[in-house]
């Protein structure tokens, strides 16, 4: 769209050196290599730093507790200020302009147009506007003229926040105003924080209105069956929702109303760690012009070195949902038929696969577990049992029995089927057993959303109460129970209900 001033701004940016709006791939490539802002990789992916923070920071984000908010918002889980506060970072950001070029970039959250919301972003950096254009739903051409948004996001990366001037609890901030419908992000460079800003404004209207938002990947095969993958970071979700064999209607974040589940975004933002073009063909193959990667270490050829943690564990790729072969445009689908619970199990005790009854259902919805292994963040040198509600407690505004709630109700309006699906390891812990094979992951999935383990024998896991088919296609029979994978049965016995006991006493700030 060139260069040009914004019709509609509820921040004034006449002060800054330079406006760009709506700029095309191309153009920002242009802009962010003259700038100096990063590299072309060999298969024409931006690469990019993203400074001292390689992921999100929890931590510094927060939330306006005024009328609006106040009874609303889950405040045991966001951090609260002030309108006053806010204020004095929305200046902070005003005077930062002054002397910048900015990059206007607007775009669609959620692919059903009867429950989107029109967002403009106002960045700094030309490869975070070619990050946010390729992660959210870009408009066509001819509404540019006429778009007037809903919510402004400011992204000013490079202006660092002072705690004791600012009032901050570090130097970077995400505050979210759901009153005046703006979200300030400065002094951190991790474009993530621009897609999860939204992501918790959709959490929060949404379920207002009966829609569930879920943090969730989604895909629907050839017969028109929908299903849905949550999990946290690193079990799997964006991997095994980009099956050959069905299409991907969206890898992270999903609404689900009357009508069936659509994609927030219309982009995939997947992590890099260890890709392989024999393991997941399908991102390997999307990652190629306009798409953005961060922190991957390239090689004296330019080509991605994804083995590479000189930067970060958490490298990642955001590229644009049509790179995907099948894909799903407009990404919407049905009501689900199978719902999966994907888990990380570094204790190595839970099973490969099993299915959940309604109880059981709700239970490891709110508990919403999985493990953190030595060597993906600082400290952790032995696996961390990590519960997060829903499958995405860092971006609930709303409390969580609000989304088990409608995920129950939708579920037996459905009569979709549960299962719980663990990617961790076998035979052992984190450092003496191995991670599951990708291949028996898939074959489990492929026969659990097929029905071909409808009518399977199951038997009860005497710890943990699961069902446990005794029998799947593709897949060897010892696999399927843990304890039999264990050399040590009183190892993993002492273990399983050590773990057992984390849940339960997890699961007692719900039972009230």
């Amino acid at each position: 769209m060139g260069l040009t001033m914004p019709t509609h701004s509820s921040f004034d940016l006449s002060d800054a050196t330079r406006v760009y709006r709506n700029l095309s791939p191309a153009e920002l490539v242009e802009q962010a290599i003259r700038n100096g802002e990063g590299e072309l990789a060999a298969n024409g992916a931006f690469v990019a730093r993203t400074g001292k923070y390689t992921g999100r920071t929890p931590k510094d984000k927060c939330v306006v507790r005024d009328s609006e908010t106040e009874n609303n918002i889950w405040w045991d889980n966001n951090a609260e200020i002030s309108t006053e506060q806010f204020a004095h970072l929305r200046k902070r950001a005003q005077d930062g302009i002054a002397g910048r070029t900015l990059y206007i970039v607007d775009t669609y959250g959620g692919a059903d147009p009867a429950h989107r919301i029109k967002v403009r972003f106002i960045v700094e950096k030309a490869w975070h506007a070619l990050f946010i254009r390729t992660l959210l739903i870009r408009p066509e051409i001819e509404e540019f003229a006429t778009f007037e948004p809903d919510w402004t996001v400011v992204d000013l990366c490079t202006i660092s926040m002072d705690p004791e001037k600012d009032n901050t609890k570090g130097d970077a901030v995400i505050a979210l105003n759901f009153s005046e419908k703006e979200v300030l992000i400065m002094g951190t460079q991790y474009a993530g924080e621009m897609k999860k800003s939204v992501f918790t404004i959709l959490n929060y209207l949404l379920p207002l209105k009966n829609v569930l938002s879920m943090h969730c990947s989604a895909n629907i095969g050839k017969d028109g069956d929908t299903a849905l993958f949550f999990g946290l970071s690193g079990t799997g979700k964006t991997t095994l929702s980009a099956d050959p064999n069905r299409n991907l209607i969206g890898d992270d974040e999903h609404g689900w109303s009357d009508t069936g589940v659509f994609n927030f975004e219309g982009g995939c933002y997947a992590k890099c760690i260890k890709l392989s073009e024999e393991g997941e063909p399908q991102i390997w193959n999307a990652i190629k012009f306009q798409s953005v990667l961060e922190n991957v270490v390239l090689d004296d050829r330019r080509r991605p070195d994804y083995d590479d943690t000189t930067y970060t564990e958490n490298t990642r790729c955001a590229y644009p949902l049509q790179n995907v072969d099948g894909a799903v445009i407009p990404s919407v689908g049905g009501h689900p038929q199978n719902v999966v619970f994907l888990t990380a199990d570094a204790f190595g005790v839970l099973p490969p696969l099993s299915r959940l009854d309604a109880d059981q259902t709700m239970y490891h919805f709110l508990n919403g577990y999985t493990a953190k292994v030595a060597g993906t963040e600082a400290g952790v040198t032995e696996p961390q049992a990590t519960f997060s509600s829903c499958f995405g407690q860092p971006f609930l505004p709303l409390p969580p029995k609000v989304y088990a709630e409608q995920l129950k109700k939708k579920i037996e309006q459905h009569n979709v089927r549960v299962w719980l699906v663990n990617t961790g390891w076998t035979g052992g812990g984190y450092g003496v057993g191995n991670r599951m094979k990708l291949s028996y992951t898939r074959a489990m999935i492929t026969a659990a959303l097929a029905g071909e383990l409808d009518n399977v024998e199951y038997q009860k896991d005497p710890v943990f109460g699961l069902n446990i088919p005794t029998s799947c296609p593709g897949v060897p029979t010892e696999v399927l129970t843990p304890r039999e994978t264990w050399a040590d049965k009183a190892a993993y016995d002492a273990k399983a209900t050590e773990l057992r006991d984390m849940f339960e006493a997890n699961f007692k700030k719900f039972t009230s």
